[in-house]
C-alpha cells in the first residue's frame, strides 16, 4: 500500500526537525562522528573491523563478497524533489553510522528504542557496506530529473532465456547491504527502512550468503563450480577506469554523453538466476564440466591444471577440449575484440527454501559492476543465448541500477550531485 502524505510528512518532520540536514529521528552526521569508534567495540562477535566509508567510490562494489548479504529493491514515494533530497541524507547518514559502529544515543523512559538492540547496546561494524544504486524508474517526471539520468541506464533487458517476473524487477533505488553476520544486515536493514519509513518502500528482496572457499581459492556456487575466477584486476586502476568506472562525457556513436554527475559511480546488474539443482545433480560430471569449461574439483580450465591459468582457446580452435558452447568460453572469448566487454562480478548464492510443489528455490544473485552494461554484460550475456546451461536455470527478476558516487566528506551525500 503507498504510503500516506501524512506518513512522508511525518518523515520529512524526522528527517529535518530542529533544521538540521541530515537529522534522523535522533541520529545525525555529528551523531555518527562521536559514537563509540570502532577501535573500542569490544563485543567478541566483531570479527570483521569497520569498512571505511567515505571516499571517491561506494566501499562495497571493489571488495571481494562478504559472507552475509542482502539485495532490495524499493519504490520512492517522496512526493518532490525535495522529499528525495531528505531521503538521499538520511540513507547516507544512517549508513555513516552503521558502517563506523558505536553506541546508539539513549531516549526517554517513554519513546520508543533508537535502535532495534539485535545486535546488543553497541553497534558492531562487522565489516558492513551498503552500496546504494538508482534505477531508470527514478528518472521520469516525479522529481525532475529525467535530463540528469545517466546516459546507459534502462530497465533490465529480458532475455530470450529469461523468465521475468515484473513483481522482483527493477526499482527506483537498490541496497546491496553486506556483512560478516546475517545478524548485521538485519539490524541494518531494519535501521534503515526506520529512518525512510514514508519515503520509500520495499519492492523486492533477496537474501544471500557466499560460500567459504573449499578447499580454496575462489568460493563455489550452488552447481559446485567456483564462481567468478576471472575477474579483472581491482588493485589494477587503470583496468578500473576502463571497465568499472563511468567514464563522463565519453560517448559513443549516436548515443548520449554521460553527465558530468556521475563521476565516481558505476553501472550495477543484478539477475536473479534460480537453479534446477534436483535435475542438475542428476548430470554426471563430466558433462557439468564440459557446458562450465572447467574441472570442477579445482576450477581449472579444461586444458589447465590450475584455477588461474589462462585457457589457450587458439590451440583448441574446434572446442575438442573445451566446448565452443561452454560457459567461460561464450562469456569471455578473450579475443582483442572482447577485452573491453568484461565484468567485475560479485555474485552471492541463495536458498529460499522450497516453492509451491516442494521443488528446492536456490540460485544465483549475478552482481556485476561495469562502465557500460549495453557494452559488457548485454554484450556477454547475448553471446550466452541458449547455452547448454539455460536447461538447468532460469533468471527470473533483478534490475538495472547505478551506484552511486561515493560520499567525499561530512557535508556530501549520496547522489548529491545528481540532484545539484
Amino acid at each position: 500500500m503507498k504510503p500516506s502524505a501524512t506518513a512522508r510528512r511525518s518523515f520529512l518532520r524526522g528527517v529535518l526537525g530542529a533544521g538540521t540536514v541530515a537529522a534522523t529521528a535522533g541520529f545525525t552526521a555529528e551523531t555518527a562522528r562521536a559514537a563509540t569508534p570502532p577501535s573500542t567495540v569490544t563485543d567478541p562477535l566483531a570479527r570483521l573491523s569497520a569498512v571505511p566509508f567515505y571516499g571517491a567510490h561506494q566501499a562495497g562494489i571493489l571488495p571481494a563478497p562478504q559472507r552475509q548479504a542482502a539485495t532490495i529493491a524499493f519504490d520512492v514515494t517522496a512526493d518532490n524533489r525535495g522529499e528525495l533530497t531528505d531521503l538521499l541524507q538520511a540513507i547516507t547518514s544512517r549508513i555513516a553510522f552503521l558502517t563506523a559502529g558505536g553506541t546508539p544515543p539513549p531516549v526517554g523512559v517513554t519513546g520508543p528504542p533508537s535502535d532495534s538492540g539485535i545486535l546488543g547496546p553497541v553497534v558492531v561494524p562487522d565489516g558492513l557496506t551498503v552500496t546504494v544504486g538508482v534505477g531508470a524508474a527514478l528518472f521520469d517526471g516525479r522529481y525532475d530529473l529525467a535530463g540528469r539520468k545517466p546516459a546507459h541506464l534502462t530497465p533490465m533487458k529480458m532475455f530470450p532465456n529469461d523468465d521475468l517476473d515484473a513483481a522482483q524487477c527493477d526499482g527506483d533505488v537498490s541496497l546491496l547491504l553486506a556483512a560478516g553476520d546475517s545478524d548485521t544486515i538485519l539490524h541494518a536493514l531494519r535501521d534503515i527502512t526506520r529512518h525512510t519509513e514514508g519515503a520509500m518502500q520495499v519492492r523486492w528482496r533477496i537474501d544471500g550468503f557466499s560460500s567459504a572457499p573449499r578447499p580454496s581459492g575462489t568460493p563455489r556456487n550452488l552447481m559446485g563450480f567456483k564462481d567468478g575466477i576471472a575477474n579483472p584486476d581491482t588493485a589494477d586502476a587503470a583496468q578500473m577506469d576502463r571497465l568499472v568506472w563511468a567514464a563522463p562525457g565519453a560517448a559513443g556513436p549516436g548515443a548520449a554523453a554521460e553527465p558530468a554527475w556521475t563521476a565516481g559511480g558505476s553501472y550495477q546488474v543484478i539477475r536473479l538466476i534460480r537453479m534446477f539443482v534436483e535435475f542438475w545433480d542428476r548430470v554426471s560430471v563430466t558433462e557439468q564440466e564440459r557446458m562450465f569449461g572447467r574441472r570442477r574439483d579445482n576450477g581449472a580450465p579444461l586444458d589447465a591444471n590450475g584455477e588461474f591459468d589462462t585457457p589457450d582457446y587458439a590451440a583448441d580452435p574446434a572446442g575438442a577440449v573445451i566446448p565452443l558452447d561452454s560457459h567461460i568460453r561464450l562469456a569471455n572469448p578473450r579475443t582483442p575484440q572482447t577485452a573491453d566487454s568484461r565484468i567485475l562480478r560479485r555474485a552471492y548464492n541463495y536458498d529460499r527454501g522450497t516453492d509451491n510443489v516442494g521443488d528446492l528455490d536456490m540460485g544465483l544473485i549475478f552482481t556485476c559492476y561495469q562502465q557500460n552494461p549495453h557494452r559488457q554484460f548485454e554484450a556477454v550475456q547475448t553471446r550466452l543465448i541458449d547455452e547448454p546451461l539455460v536447461d538447468y536455470i532460469s533468471p527470473f527478476g533483478g534490475g538495472y541500477f547505478f551506484a552511486l558516487p561515493g560520499v567525499r566528506g561530512d557535508d556530501d551525500y549520496l547522489g548529491r550531485t545528481m540532484l545539484a
